[in-house]
């Protein structure tokens, strides 16, 4: 029957584990840090990856692929990009093995060693704007809108499947513009794109912010961010979108000539998201029974079960709910008839329940004889009974009602877990006691850095949307003009 999940109450870390481990979405590998995405688990995150590689589309990019491997000194042309991941990177400095004639196995070959060392990815910036200083030349060249999707290795000391990997999959957006304006243009326009995704596809409300000179991307002028609140009360950054300035195509010499014959050098963008968002997916809406999975991105909206008792009762079932899942696919609704005779149907209840499934039907002989079948709804759990004619309009109304209830929910939570304080002790309460925290700040690095070492909480963002409100610090009393975002984080 039911894999049994540790509780969130109990501990939500170990039930976040147990949860991803038993609804076979990932595991760990036998490289430290690394993890295996399963099936099910890919399948959620190809639907992802469809939705955002349509949008980007439609906005004009296109996608292209670059190399795994960076030479070092790429990293030294950007000062405080090679600081901001220095401490993450992986080195392959050897290209071949030999056999070892003295322990056995294999060893590196001491001869074998690079002229120059090679980086894994962490991110491709130096590696694109050392590639676009042959693509740009001219204005005509320009705007250059790339995406690449792609895996990258960050070299994390503490992991959790999803969260936070040596190895993660992402999409990195690369953009060259002629002027200023058309790259904060588009760097605003694909935080609006993450947004979109999130609340829209996800389910998952988000704030739109800008980050901190503390927290912004190494080597960016500007960083947008979209950030979420789990059920535990922590934030989770969920895509950011950089504004580059001139920096990488100052660093790689990357000039081109304008309409007006003058030389100037590139402005840049790049944006990004990763399988973090499938951690955001399962920590936002998941309940103690397993996942909750908003219909759009469901590998499969409906499954249905029949329950029988001999070969003759599931051919007549069969042949009815063949009609149905041709009615549904014609709707563009996936659906999944589980008729395998290896299970019980209530072991296939609770395994589907496991993993999300939005909507189940269930058939049986007596619900041929009435004309009906059996619907639970996954977000509620809530059953009901409804005529088989009609069943197909029945449940594309009942996906967008569950899309829609998802993320009400979720809003719900976060409207009920966001408070507004005024002096440091109730803000150091509101942290301990989980959620978004919006509290007037000076502004300065010391004082953010400060009330970070002090509550674990961080300024996830200035939020765009906010009201000019005079106030004072809450830590150093100085003025302020607006509240920003705090919280704890992933």
């Amino acid at each position: 029957m039911a894999k049994v999940l540790t509780s969130r109450s109990e501990n939500y870390s170990q039930w976040y584990q147990d949860l991803v481990i038993k609804a076979d979405l990932a595991e760990n590998s036998a490289v430290r840090g690394s993890m295996v995405i399963k099936p099910y688990g890919y399948a959620i995150w190809e639907k992802m990856q469809a939705e955002l590689d349509r949008m980007f589309k439609e906005t004009g990019h296109e996608n292209a692929y670059f190399p795994l491997f960076i030479p070092k000194s790429f990293f030294s042309k950007e000062a405080s990009h090679v600081e901001g991941f220095a401490k993450e990177c992986a080195v392959v400095t050897h290209y071949r093995l030999k056999n070892d004639e003295v322990n056995g196995g294999v060893m590196v070959d001491p001869d074998a060693k690079l002229e120059e060392e090679l980086i894994v990815r962490p991110t491709s910036e130096t590696i694109i704007w050392n590639t676009y200083k042959n693509w740009i030349q001219s204005y005509r060249d320009l705007p250059i809108l790339i995406n690449q999707w792609a895996n990258v290795v960050r070299w994390e000391m503490r992991t959790r499947l999803f969260l936070r990997t040596a190895e993660f999959l992402w999409q990195e957006g690369h953009t060259a513009h002629a002027t200023k304006q058309e790259a904060i243009d588009e760097t605003k326009q694909m935080i609006n794109v993450y947004a979109d995704f999130a609340e829209n596809f996800m389910a998952l409300p988000v704030i739109k912010g800008t980050k901190t000179d503390n927290e912004r991307f190494a080597g960016a002028l500007e960083t947008y961010t979209i950030e979420a609140l789990m059920q535990d009360g922590k934030a989770l950054q969920s895509g950011t979108s950089h504004f580059l300035g001139q920096n990488f195509a100052k660093a790689f010499d990357v000039k081109f000539a304008s309409k007006e014959g003058t030389e100037d050098y590139v402005w840049a963008t790049s944006w990004g998201v990763s399988t973090r968002l499938m951690g955001a997916l399962i920590m936002a809406h998941s309940d103690d029974k397993g996942l909750v999975l908003p219909p759009k991105l469901a590998p499969y909206q409906v499954v249905i079960v029949p329950i029988y008792r001999n070969e003759e009762q599931l051919a007549a079932i069969s042949e009815k709910v063949n009609e149905i899942v041709s009615k549904l696919k014609v709707k563009g609704i996936s659906v999944r008839y589980d008729d395998k005779d290896n299970r019980k149907p209530g072991w296939k209840f609770a395994e589907y329940e496991l993993k999300g499934v939005p909507v189940r039907i269930a058939i049986g002989p007596r619900d041929l004889e009435n004309g009906t079948v059996e619907i639970a709804r996954r977000d509620t759990l809530e059953k009901n009974v409804t005529s088989i004619e009609g069943v197909d309009e029945y449940i594309e109304n009942l996906l967008d009602e569950i899309q829609e209830n998802i993320y009400a929910k979720a809003l719900n939570f976060r409207a009920e877990n966001t408070v507004k304080v005024d002096t440091y002790d109730a803000f150091k309460k509101a942290v301990k006691k989980g959620g978004f925290v919006l509290a007037h700040w000076d502004g300065t690095s010391e004082t953010e850095e400060r009330i970070k070492n002090e509550t674990k909480a961080t300024i996830r963002c200035l939020p765009l949307e906010y009201e000019e409100e005079e106030g004072v610090c809450i830590f150093s009393g100085k003025p302020s003009k607006r509240r920003v975002l705090f919280a704890q984080a992933y």
